[in-house]
């Protein structure tokens, strides 16, 4: 069974056939089988859904630690083939909380994108993104269908992303959003909370990203302050 998924017979994302399809196959009885998918799971090949069965796991994404990467460059630089469908747009006016973290008030525009993110067709993450409309001229125009957002930016409006400002915590998977990932509800996620500035400093972004638990990875550097006498 390893075999067969090491040579690409079930793809990342996958589902299993069944214990009982899988005895026959192989030839061997159901306890064998359980066994052998208990040690693929202990092993990080496999991940059982109590609702749907055994899947193959999907290679976790994860940005360098301290690099800022778009999904798009992530899934490449991983031999991933990145692709997005976009849920919704919309122009509406910022709230306090975003117009207090882009330093604009309340008054002013955001373009909202609502997009489902791909990796080798595998819903991966959902990825909401309001962005000040007055800083980012020409976005709205652009169909961010299969199109880095980081890309877009830096050749139709002149911006290009130098920071991104990002906190990370694990939810369980509502409905709409286990529709969309296709995983159960209540599976974990991890939220990304992002605010994002362009080489002046400035907040061009504010971003919510949800990803499936099983396909992505935070990784950071971190430094302990030294003092003096050490």
């Amino acid at each position: 069974m390893a075999s067969a998924l090491n040579h690409g017979t079930y793809q990342p994302g996958s589902r299993l056939p069944g214990e009982r399809d899988l005895s026959v196959q192989l030839g061997v009885s159901r306890t064998t089988v359980r066994k052998a998918l208990e040690e693929l799971a202990r092993s990080g090949l496999v991940a059982r859904s109590p609702q749907r069965g055994w899947f193959v796991r999907q290679p976790l994404l994860g940005e360098p630690p301290s690099v800022l990467e778009s999904f798009s460059e992530m899934a490449r630089s991983r031999g991933m083939s990145p692709s997005s469908r976009v849920l919704s747009t919309a122009t509406r006016r910022a709230s306090f909380e975003e117009a207090a973290k882009l330093h604009i008030a309340a008054s002013d525009s955001l373009y909202v994108v609502r997009r489902l993110r791909y990796l080798d067709d595998i819903p991966t993450c959902v990825d909401n993104t309001a962005l000040v409309l007055a800083r980012v001229p020409g976005i709205e125009q652009v169909d961010l269908t299969d199109r880095s957002l980081y890309e877009a930016l830096q050749t139709v409006c002149g911006v290009a992303v130098a920071r991104s400002s990002y906190s990370v915590q694990a939810q369980g998977a509502g409905p709409e959003v286990a529709e969309l990932l296709q995983v159960d509800q209540g599976s974990p996620v991890l939220v990304g909370d992002e605010v994002t500035y362009d080489r002046e400093g400035v907040p061009i972004l504010v971003g919510r990203l949800t990803y499936r638990g099983d396909a992505y990875r935070f990784e950071a550097d971190l430094f302990r302050p030294l003092h003096p006498d050490q």
